[in-house]
Protein backbone atom coordinates (compact mmCIF):
# COMPACT_ATOMS: atom_id res chain seq x y z
CA UNK A 1 0.00 0.00 0.00
CA UNK A 2 1.17 3.52 -0.72
CA UNK A 3 2.33 4.77 2.68
CA UNK A 4 1.72 8.37 1.72
CA UNK A 5 -2.00 7.79 1.32
CA UNK A 6 -2.78 5.13 3.90
CA UNK A 7 -4.92 5.34 7.03
CA UNK A 8 -2.05 6.44 9.28
CA UNK A 9 -1.72 9.90 7.80
CA UNK A 10 -3.05 12.90 9.78
CA UNK A 11 -5.13 14.00 6.77
CA UNK A 12 -6.23 12.74 3.37
CA UNK A 13 -7.45 14.14 0.07
CA UNK A 14 -11.01 14.13 1.38
CA UNK A 15 -10.05 16.45 4.23
CA UNK A 16 -8.64 18.97 1.76
CA UNK A 17 -11.81 18.78 -0.34
CA UNK A 18 -14.00 19.44 2.69
CA UNK A 19 -11.95 22.43 3.85
CA UNK A 20 -11.77 24.03 0.40
CA UNK A 21 -15.47 23.40 -0.20
CA UNK A 22 -16.58 24.75 3.17
CA UNK A 23 -14.37 27.82 2.85
CA UNK A 24 -15.66 28.58 -0.64
CA UNK A 25 -19.35 27.93 0.01
CA UNK A 26 -19.47 30.63 2.67
CA UNK A 27 -18.43 33.10 -0.01
CA UNK A 28 -21.36 32.00 -2.17
CA UNK A 29 -23.78 32.96 0.59
CA UNK A 30 -22.27 36.41 1.02
CA UNK A 31 -22.13 37.07 -2.72
CA UNK A 32 -25.78 36.18 -3.21
CA UNK A 33 -27.04 38.45 -0.44
CA UNK A 34 -24.87 41.42 -1.44
CA UNK A 35 -26.01 41.03 -5.04
CA UNK A 36 -29.57 41.32 -3.76
CA UNK A 37 -28.89 44.95 -2.80
CA UNK A 38 -28.63 45.84 -6.52
CA UNK A 39 -25.04 47.14 -6.51
CA UNK A 40 -23.55 48.95 -9.53
CA UNK A 41 -22.81 46.98 -12.69
CA UNK A 42 -19.06 46.79 -12.01
CA UNK A 43 -19.74 45.30 -8.58
CA UNK A 44 -22.21 42.84 -10.12
CA UNK A 45 -19.57 41.79 -12.63
CA UNK A 46 -17.08 41.24 -9.80
CA UNK A 47 -19.65 39.20 -7.87
CA UNK A 48 -20.35 37.02 -10.90
CA UNK A 49 -16.65 36.37 -11.50
CA UNK A 50 -15.99 35.43 -7.87
CA UNK A 51 -19.14 33.31 -7.77
CA UNK A 52 -17.92 31.26 -10.71
CA UNK A 53 -14.54 30.95 -8.99
CA UNK A 54 -16.08 29.30 -5.92
CA UNK A 55 -18.71 27.31 -7.81
CA UNK A 56 -17.18 23.92 -7.07
CA UNK A 57 -18.22 23.43 -3.47
CA UNK A 58 -20.93 20.75 -3.58
CA UNK A 59 -19.00 18.54 -6.05
CA UNK A 60 -15.78 18.83 -4.02
CA UNK A 61 -17.60 18.06 -0.77
CA UNK A 62 -19.29 14.97 -2.26
CA UNK A 63 -16.00 13.75 -3.74
CA UNK A 64 -14.26 14.32 -0.41
CA UNK A 65 -16.95 12.58 1.64
CA UNK A 66 -17.02 9.50 -0.60
CA UNK A 67 -13.22 9.37 -0.79
CA UNK A 68 -12.77 9.52 2.98
CA UNK A 69 -15.72 7.27 3.76
CA UNK A 70 -14.43 4.65 1.33
CA UNK A 71 -10.99 4.93 2.92
CA UNK A 72 -12.34 4.40 6.43
CA UNK A 73 -15.26 2.03 5.77
CA UNK A 74 -14.51 0.59 2.33
CA UNK A 75 -14.40 -3.00 3.59
CA UNK A 76 -17.92 -2.74 5.01
CA UNK A 77 -21.08 -4.36 3.72
CA UNK A 78 -24.75 -4.37 4.63
CA UNK A 79 -23.79 -6.25 7.81
CA UNK A 80 -22.01 -3.12 9.07
CA UNK A 81 -24.74 -0.69 8.05
CA UNK A 82 -26.29 -0.32 11.52
CA UNK A 83 -23.05 0.68 13.22
CA UNK A 84 -22.14 2.94 10.31
CA UNK A 85 -25.46 4.78 10.44
CA UNK A 86 -25.24 5.15 14.21
CA UNK A 87 -21.99 7.08 13.82
CA UNK A 88 -23.35 9.15 10.94
CA UNK A 89 -26.48 9.99 12.93
CA UNK A 90 -24.36 11.59 15.63
CA UNK A 91 -21.88 13.28 13.29
CA UNK A 92 -24.19 14.52 10.53
CA UNK A 93 -27.90 14.10 11.19
CA UNK A 94 -28.03 15.56 14.72
CA UNK A 95 -26.21 18.83 13.80
CA UNK A 96 -28.45 19.10 10.75
CA UNK A 97 -31.59 18.79 12.86
CA UNK A 98 -30.49 21.44 15.37
CA UNK A 99 -29.35 23.98 12.79
CA UNK A 100 -32.41 23.46 10.61
CA UNK A 101 -34.62 24.16 13.63
CA UNK A 102 -32.56 27.27 14.38
CA UNK A 103 -33.15 28.67 10.90
CA UNK A 104 -36.86 27.88 10.84
CA UNK A 105 -37.54 29.30 14.31
CA UNK A 106 -35.03 32.17 14.61
CA UNK A 107 -34.56 33.32 11.00
CA UNK A 108 -37.69 32.11 9.19
CA UNK A 109 -37.28 34.83 6.56
CA UNK A 110 -34.27 33.04 5.04
CA UNK A 111 -36.50 30.19 3.82
CA UNK A 112 -36.48 29.51 0.10
CA UNK A 113 -39.36 29.19 -2.36
CA UNK A 114 -42.22 29.24 0.22
CA UNK A 115 -42.33 29.96 3.95
CA UNK A 116 -44.06 27.48 6.23
CA UNK A 117 -47.58 28.33 7.37
CA UNK A 118 -48.67 25.05 8.91
CA UNK A 119 -47.25 21.99 10.63
CA UNK A 120 -47.16 20.18 7.30
CA UNK A 121 -45.29 22.94 5.47
CA UNK A 122 -42.93 23.31 8.45
CA UNK A 123 -42.01 19.63 8.23
CA UNK A 124 -41.74 19.82 4.44
CA UNK A 125 -39.31 22.74 4.57
CA UNK A 126 -37.44 20.94 7.34
CA UNK A 127 -36.59 17.96 5.14
CA UNK A 128 -36.44 19.43 1.63
CA UNK A 129 -33.65 21.94 2.28
CA UNK A 130 -35.74 25.10 1.95
CA UNK A 131 -35.19 26.18 5.56
CA UNK A 132 -32.14 28.25 4.52
CA UNK A 133 -30.35 29.05 1.24
CA UNK A 134 -27.62 26.45 1.78
CA UNK A 135 -29.57 23.56 3.30
CA UNK A 136 -30.59 22.13 -0.06
CA UNK A 137 -27.13 20.61 0.00
CA UNK A 138 -27.89 18.65 3.17
CA UNK A 139 -30.88 17.01 1.58
CA UNK A 140 -28.67 15.90 -1.30
CA UNK A 141 -25.58 14.96 0.70
CA UNK A 142 -27.41 12.89 3.30
CA UNK A 143 -28.75 10.72 0.49
CA UNK A 144 -25.17 9.64 -0.24
CA UNK A 145 -24.70 8.79 3.43
CA UNK A 146 -27.86 6.67 3.48
CA UNK A 147 -26.97 4.95 0.20
CA UNK A 148 -23.38 4.21 1.20
CA UNK A 149 -23.76 0.38 0.96
CA UNK A 150 -24.21 0.76 -2.80
CA UNK A 151 -20.94 2.71 -2.97
CA UNK A 152 -19.25 0.03 -0.86
CA UNK A 153 -20.46 -2.49 -3.43
CA UNK A 154 -19.13 -0.29 -6.22
CA UNK A 155 -15.76 -0.10 -4.49
CA UNK A 156 -15.62 -3.90 -4.14
CA UNK A 157 -16.56 -4.33 -7.81
CA UNK A 158 -14.05 -1.89 -9.32
CA UNK A 159 -11.34 -3.30 -7.06
CA UNK A 160 -11.62 -6.66 -8.84
CA UNK A 161 -10.10 -5.31 -12.05
CA UNK A 162 -9.12 -2.09 -13.78
CA UNK A 163 -11.51 -3.06 -16.57
CA UNK A 164 -14.39 -2.75 -14.13
CA UNK A 165 -13.11 0.66 -13.06
CA UNK A 166 -12.88 1.82 -16.68
CA UNK A 167 -16.42 0.63 -17.34
CA UNK A 168 -17.65 2.44 -14.22
CA UNK A 169 -15.98 5.67 -15.29
CA UNK A 170 -17.23 5.44 -18.87
CA UNK A 171 -20.82 4.64 -17.91
CA UNK A 172 -20.80 7.41 -15.30
CA UNK A 173 -19.58 10.00 -17.81
CA UNK A 174 -22.13 8.97 -20.43
CA UNK A 175 -24.95 8.79 -17.90
CA UNK A 176 -24.09 12.13 -16.38
CA UNK A 177 -23.84 13.78 -19.81
CA UNK A 178 -27.37 12.54 -20.49
CA UNK A 179 -28.49 13.96 -17.14
CA UNK A 180 -27.00 17.37 -17.98
CA UNK A 181 -28.78 17.35 -21.34
CA UNK A 182 -32.06 16.40 -19.66
CA UNK A 183 -31.66 19.17 -17.05
CA UNK A 184 -30.76 21.81 -19.63
CA UNK A 185 -33.72 20.93 -21.84
CA UNK A 186 -36.34 20.66 -19.11
CA UNK A 187 -35.28 22.64 -16.04
CA UNK A 188 -32.63 25.30 -16.69
CA UNK A 189 -34.74 27.98 -18.38
CA UNK A 190 -36.91 25.09 -19.49
CA UNK A 191 -40.63 24.37 -19.13
CA UNK A 192 -40.18 22.74 -15.71
CA UNK A 193 -37.82 25.31 -14.19
CA UNK A 194 -40.26 26.06 -11.37
CA UNK A 195 -41.93 22.71 -10.90
CA UNK A 196 -38.78 20.56 -10.88
CA UNK A 197 -36.47 22.76 -8.82
CA UNK A 198 -36.05 19.94 -6.28
CA UNK A 199 -33.95 18.01 -8.80
CA UNK A 200 -30.94 20.03 -7.67
CA UNK A 201 -31.03 18.19 -4.35
CA UNK A 202 -31.43 14.72 -5.80
CA UNK A 203 -28.24 12.67 -5.35
CA UNK A 204 -28.19 11.79 -9.07
CA UNK A 205 -27.31 15.42 -9.83
CA UNK A 206 -23.94 14.92 -8.09
CA UNK A 207 -23.42 11.17 -8.41
CA UNK A 208 -20.46 11.55 -10.77
CA UNK A 209 -18.40 13.11 -7.98
CA UNK A 210 -19.34 10.39 -5.51
CA UNK A 211 -18.45 7.59 -7.91
CA UNK A 212 -15.15 9.25 -8.81
CA UNK A 213 -14.39 9.68 -5.10
CA UNK A 214 -14.82 5.94 -4.53
CA UNK A 215 -12.66 5.00 -7.52
CA UNK A 216 -10.01 7.59 -6.59
CA UNK A 217 -9.47 5.86 -3.24
CA UNK A 218 -9.60 2.29 -4.59
CA UNK A 219 -7.01 3.20 -7.23
CA UNK A 220 -5.26 5.82 -5.17
CA UNK A 221 -1.74 5.04 -6.41
CA UNK A 222 -2.77 5.32 -10.07
CA UNK A 223 -4.81 8.40 -9.24
CA UNK A 224 -1.78 10.02 -7.62
CA UNK A 225 0.44 9.16 -10.58
CA UNK A 226 -2.01 10.67 -13.07
CA UNK A 227 -2.44 13.86 -11.05
CA UNK A 228 1.30 14.25 -10.48
CA UNK A 229 2.05 13.92 -14.21
CA UNK A 230 -0.76 16.13 -15.49
CA UNK A 231 -1.22 18.89 -12.90
CA UNK A 232 0.38 21.53 -15.15
CA UNK A 233 -2.04 20.70 -17.97
CA UNK A 234 -4.90 20.73 -15.47
CA UNK A 235 -3.87 24.19 -14.30
CA UNK A 236 -3.91 25.49 -17.89
CA UNK A 237 -7.22 23.78 -18.59
CA UNK A 238 -8.92 25.29 -15.56
CA UNK A 239 -8.05 28.80 -16.75
CA UNK A 240 -9.74 28.08 -20.08
CA UNK A 241 -12.80 26.50 -18.49
CA UNK A 242 -13.08 29.33 -15.96
CA UNK A 243 -13.10 31.80 -18.85
CA UNK A 244 -15.83 29.67 -20.42
CA UNK A 245 -18.04 29.80 -17.32
CA UNK A 246 -17.65 33.57 -17.05
CA UNK A 247 -18.45 34.05 -20.72
CA UNK A 248 -21.65 32.08 -20.27
CA UNK A 249 -22.74 34.13 -17.28
CA UNK A 250 -21.85 37.49 -18.83
CA UNK A 251 -23.88 36.60 -21.94
CA UNK A 252 -27.05 37.02 -19.88
CA UNK A 253 -26.20 40.68 -19.26
CA UNK A 254 -27.44 42.77 -16.35
CA UNK A 255 -28.67 42.47 -13.74
CA UNK A 256 -26.45 39.51 -12.95
CA UNK A 257 -28.47 36.48 -11.86
CA UNK A 258 -26.49 33.78 -10.06
CA UNK A 259 -29.17 31.25 -11.00
CA UNK A 260 -27.69 31.49 -14.50
CA UNK A 261 -24.59 29.71 -13.18
CA UNK A 262 -25.94 26.33 -12.02
CA UNK A 263 -23.83 23.24 -11.35
CA UNK A 264 -25.62 21.29 -14.06
CA UNK A 265 -23.79 22.49 -17.16
CA UNK A 266 -20.84 20.94 -19.04
CA UNK A 267 -18.69 23.96 -18.24
CA UNK A 268 -19.44 23.84 -14.51
CA UNK A 269 -18.96 20.08 -14.38
CA UNK A 270 -15.54 20.33 -16.03
CA UNK A 271 -14.61 23.23 -13.76
CA UNK A 272 -15.58 21.28 -10.64
CA UNK A 273 -13.62 18.21 -11.76
CA UNK A 274 -10.56 20.34 -12.50
CA UNK A 275 -10.74 22.04 -9.10
CA UNK A 276 -11.05 18.62 -7.46
CA UNK A 277 -7.99 17.43 -9.38
CA UNK A 278 -5.90 20.45 -8.40
CA UNK A 279 -6.93 20.31 -4.75
CA UNK A 280 -5.97 16.63 -4.85
CA UNK A 281 -2.61 17.62 -6.34
CA UNK A 282 -2.00 20.04 -3.46
CA UNK A 283 -2.95 17.47 -0.83
CA UNK A 284 -0.72 14.83 -2.46
CA UNK A 285 2.19 17.26 -2.48
CA UNK A 286 1.66 17.89 1.24
CA UNK A 287 1.37 14.15 1.90
CA UNK A 288 4.58 13.37 0.01
CA UNK A 289 6.46 16.01 1.95
CA UNK A 290 4.79 15.36 5.32
CA UNK A 291 3.72 19.01 5.41
CA UNK A 292 2.95 20.75 8.66
CA UNK A 293 -0.34 21.75 7.03
CA UNK A 294 -1.68 18.19 7.25
CA UNK A 295 -2.90 18.31 10.87
CA UNK A 296 -4.32 21.79 10.26
CA UNK A 297 -6.39 20.60 7.32
CA UNK A 298 -7.50 17.52 9.26
CA UNK A 299 -8.58 19.65 12.22
CA UNK A 300 -10.56 22.02 9.99
CA UNK A 301 -12.07 19.09 8.09
CA UNK A 302 -13.44 17.61 11.32
CA UNK A 303 -15.46 20.77 11.91
CA UNK A 304 -16.08 21.77 8.27
CA UNK A 305 -19.57 20.30 8.02
CA UNK A 306 -20.78 21.85 11.26
CA UNK A 307 -19.21 25.17 10.29
CA UNK A 308 -21.00 24.95 6.97
CA UNK A 309 -24.33 24.36 8.68
CA UNK A 310 -23.96 27.45 10.85
CA UNK A 311 -22.46 29.92 8.39
CA UNK A 312 -25.74 31.45 7.18
CA UNK A 313 -26.88 31.88 10.78
CA UNK A 314 -23.81 33.92 11.72
CA UNK A 315 -23.88 35.82 8.45
CA UNK A 316 -27.49 36.86 9.11
CA UNK A 317 -26.45 38.36 12.44
CA UNK A 318 -23.53 40.21 10.83
CA UNK A 319 -25.72 41.37 7.98
CA UNK A 320 -28.38 42.79 10.28
CA UNK A 321 -25.90 44.55 12.58
CA UNK A 322 -23.80 46.35 9.97
CA UNK A 323 -23.40 44.27 6.80
CA UNK A 324 -26.42 45.61 4.94
CA UNK A 325 -25.51 49.25 5.45
CA UNK A 326 -21.90 48.56 4.52
CA UNK A 327 -22.99 46.79 1.34
CA UNK A 328 -25.09 49.76 0.25
CA UNK A 329 -22.06 52.04 0.52
CA UNK A 330 -19.17 49.70 -0.30
CA UNK A 331 -20.37 46.34 -1.70
CA UNK A 332 -16.90 44.88 -2.32
CA UNK A 333 -15.68 45.84 1.15
CA UNK A 334 -18.84 44.33 2.62
CA UNK A 335 -18.18 41.05 0.82
CA UNK A 336 -14.65 40.76 2.20
CA UNK A 337 -15.47 41.84 5.76
CA UNK A 338 -18.68 39.82 6.13
CA UNK A 339 -17.06 36.74 4.64
CA UNK A 340 -14.01 36.78 6.92
CA UNK A 341 -16.07 37.31 10.06
CA UNK A 342 -18.58 34.64 9.02
CA UNK A 343 -15.80 32.09 8.39
CA UNK A 344 -14.23 32.76 11.78
CA UNK A 345 -17.53 32.58 13.65
CA UNK A 346 -18.64 29.43 11.83
CA UNK A 347 -15.52 27.42 12.64
CA UNK A 348 -15.22 28.84 16.15
CA UNK A 349 -18.81 27.94 16.95
CA UNK A 350 -18.40 24.46 15.47
CA UNK A 351 -15.41 23.77 17.69
CA UNK A 352 -16.93 25.43 20.78
CA UNK A 353 -20.25 23.59 20.51
CA UNK A 354 -18.39 20.32 20.02
CA UNK A 355 -16.37 20.85 23.20
CA UNK A 356 -19.46 21.83 25.19
CA UNK A 357 -21.45 18.84 23.95
CA UNK A 358 -18.55 16.47 24.63
CA UNK A 359 -18.35 17.68 28.22
CA UNK A 360 -22.10 17.38 28.67
CA UNK A 361 -22.03 13.78 27.38
CA UNK A 362 -19.01 13.04 29.55
CA UNK A 363 -20.89 14.35 32.58
CA UNK A 364 -23.91 12.15 31.81
CA UNK A 365 -21.72 9.10 31.29
CA UNK A 366 -19.87 9.71 34.56
CA UNK A 367 -23.19 10.03 36.39
CA UNK A 368 -24.44 6.76 34.90
CA UNK A 369 -21.25 4.95 35.87
CA UNK A 370 -21.46 6.35 39.41
CA UNK A 371 -25.06 5.18 39.78
CA UNK A 372 -24.19 1.72 38.50
CA UNK A 373 -21.35 1.47 41.04
CA UNK A 374 -23.71 2.42 43.89
CA UNK A 375 -26.15 -0.28 42.82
Amino acid sequence: MNSRLDNTRPADIGDYMKVFACTAVMMQTVLGVVLGTNPPDNAQTFIGIIYNLVKFTAPAFIFGILYTTTRTTGNNSWNNYGGYMKKQWSALFVPTIWWTLAYLLIFPDVQQVNQFNSVGSFLWNFINGNAAPHLWYNTMMLQFIILMPFFWALGHWVKKSTTNAIWAIALTVVGYAAWLYFYDANVFHGPQATNWYLLDRLFVSFVIYGIFGVIAWVYREKFETIIRKTWIFLAVAIIAVYYWTNSELSAYGFPVQLTNAPYYKPSMTLYALLVISLVAALSMYHLRNNSKALPVFHFLAVYAYRAYLSNVFWFQIIWRIFGHNLALAHPIVAIVVCYLITWCLAFTSAYTFHIIWSRVKSGFNSKEVSEQVKQ
